[in-house]
């Protein structure tokens, strides 16, 4: 599960904001779009749907399933690549049938089903941040020495070694 830190600044009915800071896994991950960057610089607020019952002010620990994060990084970076390979192959082929020089339509078959592949990922990326399974949780609250922590709907609190941070 890739993880971030933050501090939760403010309440929704079933979420919650948590300031954060951007990293580079921000980048392949579907609901980046439901981020905010504050200012333009480094740190971002992050809508986390709030698992841990989580208040202003907590320090909180945001998740997102690995799996979720493997298909919405094929979707940006593999399934453009894939789709422009295909029209040119495809472009290639048509030359063949048609007498058109190979080069021209491939080039041209392949820039077509990029920009194609931009389209459907932008649908689709749509359409799955909207999905909770594509949306980050909070999963653990850091507070005071106890740490609650969500797994598979159990709240366990402990004393554990990082209770300072």
């Amino acid at each position: 599960m890739a993880t971030e830190t933050g501090i939760v600044t403010k309440l929704g009915s079933t979420t919650a904001w948590v300031k954060t800071t951007k990293t580079s896994a921000c980048e392949s991950c579907a609901a980046k779009d439901g981020c905010h960057t504050l200012g333009g610089g480094k740190e971002m607020e992050v809508e986390a749907i709030n698992t841990a019952k989580a208040k202003v002010g907590d320090r909180v620990v945001i998740g997102f399933k690995d799996a979720s994060l493997i298909k919405a990084s094929f979707l940006i970076y593999i399934f453009p690549i894939l789709s422009m390979i295909a029209g040119a192959v495809i472009g290639e082929k048509i030359a063949e049938v048609y007498g058109f020089t190979a080069s021209a339509l491939s080039v041209t078959g392949g820039f077509l089903f990029f920009l194609l592949a931009f389209l459907i990922v932008k649908s689709v990326g749509t359409k799955l941040s909207a999905k909770n399974e594509y949306r980050p949780k909070i999963i653990r609250i850091k507070r005071h020495g106890i740490r609650k922590d969500i797994r598979g709907g159990e709240l366990i609190e402990d004393y554990p070694e990082d209770a300072s941070i």
